[in-house]
């Protein structure tokens, strides 16, 4: 199983690699699957559930700030994708999980409260939403799309992303300022973690809690 660390990199590139592996896996049974590690370049995207109504500024005034705008295939509302934060494409089968999306969506948390686990933080599940969460603050945003019964997109980790690209621009997956905020490793631990000095205890995460066999 590839894991493939992607930096840098606008949305539309990352999309497009997604899919190029979800098709090659479509035509192929044998063909494996693959993860994505991407740290994007700023964009807000808006899944299938969203009508643009939790976005607070026009796509022009992102854009003025340095942020693009996207519309995406995956499921969920508004999210922030930039610098600071690693978001994990795994282009799997749903067969492997039971053709259960539920469980599928569950074991994506799980990766990142492995992570967080692995730093010594204690994430954690709200009833009635998909994320991660460490009391009020959600460091962790979830979302995919299926296809052909292959899933991909996936889960956004916070590591030191700017915050106020999330407050505000939008309100992160449609959650109102009374009922949360957004957390960081950076906010959690009050010191900054470098990208790459985390990545491996997040691959190692990930490839666990999905049951996958690594290769570089």
């Amino acid at each position: 199983m590839d894991a493939i660390v992607l930096r840098g990199v606008p949305y539309p590139d990352a999309e497009a690699r997604q899919r190029s592996h979800l098709d090659a896996m479509a035509r192929n049974p044998d063909q494996p699957g693959a993860v994505l590690f991407v740290e994007h370049q700023p964009v807000i995207t808006c899944g299938r559930s969203g009508d643009g109504s939790n976005l607070l500024v026009d796509p022009e005034t992102l854009a003025g700030n340095g942020i693009a705008y996207r519309r995406a295939g995956r499921g969920g509302d508004v999210a922030y994708h930039g610098p600071g934060q690693w978001t994990v494409y795994p282009i799997l089968r749903l067969a492997w999980y039971g053709k259960d999306l539920h469980r599928y969506l569950r074991l994506l948390e799980e990766c990142a409260i492995a992570f967080l686990s692995r730093r010594g933080i204690a994430g954690t599940r709200r009833k009635g939403l998909t994320g991660v969460w460490v009391g009020r603050g959600k460091v962790a945003a979830v979302g995919v799309a299926v296809s052909r019964w292959i899933a991909w997109h996936g889960f956004a980790l916070n590591i030191h992303p700017d915050i106020s690209h999330f407050t505000a621009f939008m309100h992160p997956c449609g959650i109102r300022e009374e009922e949360g905020s957004v957390a960081s490793l950076e906010t959690l631990t009050g010191r900054r973690h470098g990208m790459m000095e985390v990545l491996p205890d997040l691959k190692a995460s990930v490839f666990e809690v999905l049951s996958l066999d690594a290769k570089e």
